[in-house]
């Protein structure tokens, strides 16, 4: 199925490790020109290189913090500026700290919020004008299945990425007479180093080993695996293509069956 994306520029932020190189990856598949972006510039030049060796495509990447509103003007000014214009952006920062109400204080979820939903906030504010003056756009904020089923250890992302939903479905409405879809993925337990990094603070508070945590996780999703990124990263580009051209406002879980909710 061609995707249509042959030649569309693509922001990926956070995209070095995880399920943000898999969708830059993804993206870079199709023909988009893809721009990545993380605070590890060492880190950040081998995943460039690597998915440029693989996919042919044309791959950039400029070093940001997606929390610094300094560096997010400056990430979307260099992209527009090397490639004329930004057709998709994809909105991906790495999660809070795991933890309980006991375990934090209001500056903690502060920080969460500037992480997970005003990151997304101000990466928008700065790339719609751009998409607006080609009539044409895909904007998907990355989330989590936390956002739809809170988990029970994850109070500060629970928190934090539910608000992201709600702007995703404000803009979506205030975006769709241009051409824009405004649309919020929500991956489950996907076999990432955030994954790994829950299962060891599991072991570490004493609950269990690192293996009794992927059990229990297992356990919970119907498919009886962990996601895997690539699969995540097929439901961008399937969200960023011209076939989702009437999808705009939805909240896409990527979970094997997790969340168990009708909405």
């Amino acid at each position: 199925m061609d995707l249509g994306l042959a030649n569309r520029i693509a922001l990926v932020t956070a995209s070095s490790r995880g399920l943000g190189r898999a969708i830059a990856a993804a993206l870079s598949r199709e023909g988009a020109k893809v721009v990545m972006c993380a605070r590890d510039e060492s880190r950040l030049a081998e995943a460039r290189a690597a998915i440029a060796r693989e996919t042919g495509g044309e791959v950039r990447a400029f070093r940001a913090d997606v929390t610094a509103g300094e560096d997010v003007r400056e990430l979307v000014r260099s992209t527009a500026a090397t490639f004329g214009s930004l057709d998709i952006l994809v909105c991906n920062a790495g999660g809070p700290p795991a933890g309980f109400f006991e375990d934090f204080g209001p500056d903690d979820y502060r920080k969460a919020i500037d992480l997970n939903l005003m990151s997304t906030v101000r990466l928008c504010y700065e790339a719609a004008p751009w998409m607006k003056k080609g009539n044409w756009g895909r904007i998907i904020a990355l989330t989590s299945v936390a956002a739809k089923q809170p988990i029970d250890n994850l109070i500060l992302s629970n928190t934090a990425r539910a608000g992201v939903l709600g702007f995703v479905k404000s803009l979506a409405a205030r975006l769709a007479g241009h051409g824009i879809t405004v649309n919020a993925l929500c991956p489950g337990y996907t076999r990432t180093e955030r994954v790994e990094g829950l299962a060891k603070a599991f072991a570490e508070k004493g609950l269990g080993t690192v293996e009794d945590y992927y059990g229990r996780v297992e356990k919970a999703i119907p498919a009886g695996r962990l996601g895997r990124p690539e699969e995540v990263a097929a439901a961008a580009a399937f969200l960023a293509s011209e076939a989702a051209a009437y999808i705009t406002g939805a909240a896409l879980q990527v979970d094997g069956g997790y969340v168990k909710g009708l909405i």
